[in-house]
């Protein structure tokens, strides 16, 4: 994908992203340089062994993330999308060579924490 392709499909993923969490009253999200070079590096390894995992990274908490592969999203994780601590995201797209797609989000800092009452202080519920 080229720099124009791909810098315009991360301006419309982040545009989906802050319609979401605009409706559910949270600060808009930025993309950041640094988390779009990581998700596409991750995006394009995971094109190459086209096996959906989450990352090293990801597993260890030092960022949120969501991984879909050509047009279906087998993640299910909707509420990091509007966890409301997280500030930054990034975005990574690779084509397998069954021209499938791998689509990386990356979020910071992590959201999705599982502890007793953060879902109830991070997720709130969307607007009328």
């Amino acid at each position: 994908m080229g720099k124009s392709a791909s810098k315009q499909f991360n301006d419309e993923v982040l545009k989906a992203h802050n319609e979401y969490w605009k409706q559910h009253g949270v600060p808009q999200l930025k993309l950041c340089k640094k988390l779009n070079r990581e998700a596409q590096q991750y995006s394009e390894a995971l094109a190459s062994t086209r096996i959906l995992k989450h990352s090293p990274e990801s597993s260890c908490g030092q960022c949120g993330e969501n991984l879909a592969w050509a047009s279906y999203d087998q993640t299910g994780h909707f509420t990091a999308m509007v966890w409301k601590n997280i500030k930054k995201m990034g975005v990574g797209k690779a084509s397998a060579s069954d021209r499938s797609s791998f689509v990386v989000a990356r979020y910071f800092p992590t959201g999705n924490v599982i502890n007793q009452g953060f879902f109830e202080e991070n997720v709130l519920p969307p607007k009328k």
